[in-house]
């Protein structure tokens, strides 16, 4: 956001231009900018000065042994520096390097040192501003010698004196007033960098109120903020200074109302009231407001960005004001910095209200699929779902565990590429297809992914996702001996991990085959291992390994360590102890399913819960 004041002026153009010698120092008496008539009259260029000691540039002659330039000149700057006041030196000798011949030049000159301030009274710059007038002190040297040619010289010369002390006063003045113009536009730079920082429109019109108005001279004021426009109200904020019987009274006005604020926010144009008359005359309405508050003379103007209006800043005075065309451009200004600072905040805030209705909406579709699993005999399974910690970062993540008619247990674990309602919506119906499939076929893993990829084709362009389907089987011979089947396919997810009874891991880390929605004729593969009683099946999304940073080597070791280490747990105390070493907040979601084989020479532990096959109903 710019923080000119005066929008449209080239100030370094207008700087080179001015006809007057300048020089720009800092605190430290360190040159940092001189025009072209400063470079002029000294002979010097530009870039030989800028970044160099003053006095470093400018020495005392020293063949002159009366030289005292360096020391007066250094004694006003750094009076002007210290005291933050103007101080005009007497009229001084100070010689000047010749590159041309490395001497010194003879001159003669008439300074006048400027401070510039910043809000707090505390000098950032020095202007220095000197004449040459070697002219003139040498025609004074001349002056006796040459009196003898009659009173009409010295009048002349007493006219040029008078001349001289004439500028000299205009030029204080002026530049006096330069001065006091550089510490408001350095104040205003100040607050429009606080209004930058604003986070809410609160902060904004805190801001505005405690700072901007004291800035602009005012003696009160406000900011309003449309509502929507079925609304027809301005939401207004005022100064302290209004009373708070004023604020509480003018808390909202009609948009369409008589007074300048609901004018300004309307239509757009400003209002300008100099006076207690135009007061009067612009409303009846306004003889109220002028006695609750005491102010004569207001200015609304519009807060506007492009061809929208957002609201207006109220200013007002106790005094009569004339708003000359300064003043107005600096209102103008300000009210355009405010106008963006309630831009940024409040596009900053739709977009937050929208990133959590899509959170709301898509977690209450992902949950609402998220089921509770079946407990086949001896078999107990657990499942998770953790969604990231990121506004609006909902996506496809899903789990499933099921039981089809020839008694496979199935088990899923799958990721819709994405993170938004489109991604979820999309989760659901890969889920449900999976699940569909599944039951009709009554297939190997392989088989079912490759006809859900084929039944992906009439789903949205462009779906993508991974997954995981595991079936659990038992033949009569291994019922005997205590044994179940694992059989997997990957389409592309990351691998199962296996956790026996001892703690020993083993990632299922077989080649994945492509991603699903890639290419639905490819061919996918199975793979088998066998069970033993107490082994622990985990499968997981990869919000559960990936990290920022490190490799996805480096995730699934972190694994394979955490389950080791936690897999005498009962599963379910199991599932919570993992996701409790994420430590904080994850970055993506994270999907986890964990199936245990519970020895069957035995009952079933009491902490598994009973076994069931329950209806599929939605999980807390």
């Amino acid at each position: 956001m710019s923080t000119d004041p005066t929008p449209g002026i080239d100030h370094a153009r207008l700087f080179a231009a001015t006809p007057t010698p300048f020089l720009v120092l800092d605190p430290g008496l360190v040159i940092v900018e001189a025009n072209d008539a400063y470079c002029r009259a000294t002979g010097r260029r530009r870039e030989d000065l800028v970044g160099r000691p003053m006095f470093e540039a400018f020495p005392d002659n020293p063949e002159d042994p009366t030289a005292d330039g360096v020391a007066n000149l250094r004694a006003s700057l750094e009076r002007a520096r210290d005291t933050g006041e103007p101080h005009t030196m007497a009229l001084q000798k100070y010689d000047i390097p010749d590159p041309a011949t490395g001497g010194f030049v003879e001159r003669y000159w008439s300074p006048v040192n400027v401070p510039v301030l910043d809000a707090a009274g505390r000098t950032t710059l020095l202007l220095h501003r000197v004449e040459d007038v070697t002219d003139y002190v040498r025609q004074q040297h001349q002056r006796d010698a040459e009196r003898a040619r009659g009173e009409g010289w010295r009048r002349r010369v007493e006219e040029a004196e008078a001349d001289l002390v004439v500028r000299a006063r205009e030029l204080r003045a002026a530049w006096q007033a330069e001065a006091a113009a550089s510490r408001r536009f350095a104040a205003l730079a100040e607050v429009a960098l606080q209004l930058g920082n604003a986070e809410t429109v609160e902060d904004l019109t805190t801001v505005v109120i405690d700072r901007g108005l004291r800035v602009l001279g005012a003696d009160g004021g406000a900011v309003g903020v449309r509502a929507t426009e079925a609304d027809g109200v301005l939401d207004m904020t005022a100064s302290a200074s209004l009373t708070s019987q004023v604020r509480e009274r003018y808390a909202q006005m009609p948009l369409r109302g008589p007074f300048p604020a609901s004018v300004a926010a309307a239509t757009g144009e400003r209002v300008l009231l100099p006076d207690r008359a135009a007061s009067l005359a612009f409303a009846p309405e306004m003889a109220t407001i002028l006695a609750a508050t005491g102010m004569q003379a207001w200015a609304a103007l519009p807060l506007r960005i492009g061809g929208r209006v957002l609201g207006c800043l109220v200013v007002g005075w106790r005094e009569e004001q004339e708003f000359a065309s300064a003043e107005v451009e600096l209102l103008e200004a300000f009210a355009a910095q405010c106008a963006q600072g309630l831009d940024r905040i409040l596009t900053r805030q739709a977009e937050r209200r929208s990133a959590a209705a899509v959170r709301r909406l898509s977690e209450a579709l992902q949950r609402s699929l998220l089921t509770d699993p079946p407990q086949p005999d001896h078999l107990q399974i657990a499942v998770r779902y953790l969604p990231a910690a990121e506004e609006a970062q909902v996506g496809g993540d899903w789990y499933d565990a099921f039981v089809t008619p020839d008694g496979t247990t199935s088990v899923v674990v799958g990721d819709v590429a994405g993170h938004d309602r489109d991604a979820a919506a999309a989760m659901g119906q890969v889920r449900n297809l999976l699940r569909g499939v599944a039951h009709v076929l009554e297939a190997p893993p392989g088989h079912v992914l490759t006809a859900l990829d084929g039944a992906m084709r009439d789903m949205t362009p462009g779906s993508l996702a991974t997954a995981v389907l595991a079936q659990v089987e038992q033949s009569e011979e291994q019922a005997e001996q205590g044994l179940r089947l694992l059989r997997w396919s990957s389409a592309g997810h990351p691998p199962p991990l296996l956790v026996t009874a001892d703690g020993t891991t083993q990632l299922l880390s077989a080649e994945p085959d492509l991603l699903l929605g890639l290419d639905p004729d490819t061919d996918r593969v199975d793979h088998e291992v066998e069970l033993q009683p107490g082994t622990t099946l985990l499968l997981y999304t990869d919000g559960l390994v990936e990290r920022r940073g490190s490799s996805l080597d480096d995730g699934l070791s972190w694994l394979c360590e955490a389950v080791a280490a936690l897999a005498q747990l009962p599963l379910e105390q199991l599932c919570d102890a993992l996701l409790g070493e994420l430590q904080g907040a994850v970055e993506d979601d994270v999907a986890l399913l964990a199936v245990r084989a519970h020895p069957e020479d035995r009952p079933r532990p009491p902490e598994a819960g009973p076994s069931a096959l329950p209806d599929d109903g939605p999980r807390a």
